[in-house]
């Protein structure tokens, strides 16, 4: 490994090129990505008698598509056995490649039961309502949702026309320049079909995979319908953007949950439960062992904004601040804008949830006090 590779953060990296077996049963096909901040999406192979289960099969471009191809010829398990697809959540980096596969081979679509993308009718989408600065890798994905959306002719409102549940103007116009060009491409392969699942789980809810009984973990937060599968026997555990080994996964305030960073906490907590996990396969980055450590840490470092938060309060002027206020507090400049703004609402809420908060509208702004005890 290079030098630089040590300063690299592993979800940042490319794709490795070889199919390693990371768990036993399961090989691990690296799909390349081009997120800031992501260099690669994992999709994970698990075979059986009657043919092939892949989880989060990649993005819905060209590149990945032959990718994946060309890695299933090169382990002797072609497309065409694929039977089932397990998608973590409604994120296009995860199930981009599903619907294709499906005309391949038939596969069966899995997806927790709150799948719902932009394309589902009479649903506000809980993805694409983020808003985002354009280095931002949540802001693409909006993007590229929002330029497949004219390929199916499918009109929905643009989410850069809305405003914010916090006050102050939409996001500037410029954005949707900015981003044009990423998606062109995309959209010259016409490849692209909008995912449709043939099989919705709940939490708790067996699929057999690799002869195997995995459990269907529903861990919402990063989004309202992300699933991790746990296969007890080996001490397996597919966690999707739940975990990621070395980044924390983008908690949105602008999302139909109600509660998004007390969920993601809530399902972080529960993982403290899981002692008999061995390896867990993140959707980013490589394999790692210490689920309830890694639980941990995130728990922890969300604790942290939240003290930051309640100090900044402390030093303000009535203790009140407004939500771009409190985000400059959160994170460094460049990463200001309606992104970190919407991570730090989805925190300020979580407070005021907790009673640790109260909120009022200024001019059509809202304002957080944080109460000290």
């Amino acid at each position: 490994m290079s030098t630089l590779h040590h300063t690299m953060r592993q979800e940042r990296q490319p794709p490795q090129n070889h199919v390693p077996e990371v768990a036993p049963g399961v090989l691990r096909i690296q799909l390349p990505m081009n997120m800031p901040g992501l260099g690669h999406v994992n999709c994970y192979v698990i075979e059986d008698r009657n043919g092939v289960a892949l989880i989060d099969p990649g993005t819905p471009d060209l590149r990945s598509w032959k990718v994946l191809k060309a890695r299933l010829d090169e382990v002797g398990l072609p497309m065409k056995r694929v039977h089932t697809v397990v998608v973590t959540h409604s994120h296009p980096d995860h199930y981009g490649a599903a619907q294709r596969i499906r005309e391949v081979s038939g596969a069966e679509l899995v997806t927790h039961e709150n799948f719902k993308t932009y394309w589902d009718p009479h649903e506000e989408d809980d993805f694409i309502r983020e808003v985002a600065v354009p280095q931002d890798y949540d802001a693409q994905m909006g993007a590229i949702e929002q330029a497949l959306l004219k390929v199916t002719r499918r009109e929905r409102h643009s989410p850069w026309d809305r405003p914010l549940p916090w006050g102050g103007a939409p996001p500037d116009g410029q954005l949707k320049e900015r981003l044009r060009w990423r998606i062109k491409p995309l959209l010259l392969t016409k490849l692209w079909q909008p995912p449709k699942p043939s099989k919705r789980v709940v939490d708790g809810e067996v699929l057999l995979l690799g002869d195997k009984e995995w459990v269907s973990v529903h861990t919402p937060g990063h989004t309202a319908d992300h699933l991790c599968l746990l296969e007890p026997t080996e001490g397996i555990f597919v966690s999707g953007d739940h975990l990621l080994p070395t980044i924390t996964p983008h908690i949105s305030g602008l999302t139909t949950q109600k509660r998004p960073l007390g969920d993601f906490l809530l399902s972080l907590e529960r993982m403290y439960t899981f002692d008999d996990v061995k390896v867990v396969l993140p959707a980013h980055g490589l394999e790692f062992h210490d689920l309830a450590g890694r639980s941990k840490e995130i728990i922890e470092h969300h604790g942290m904004r939240l003290e930051t938060l309640t100090n900044a309060a402390v030093h303000a002027p009535e203790n009140e601040l407004t939500v771009p206020d409190y985000s400059r507090h959160l994170f460094k400049p460049h990463a200001w804008g309606t992104m970190a703004d919407s991570e730090t609402f989805a925190h300020l809420e979580h407070l005021r949830q907790l009673g640790k908060a109260t909120a009022r509208a200024v001019d059509g702004e809202l304002r957080y006090r944080i109460h000290h005890h």
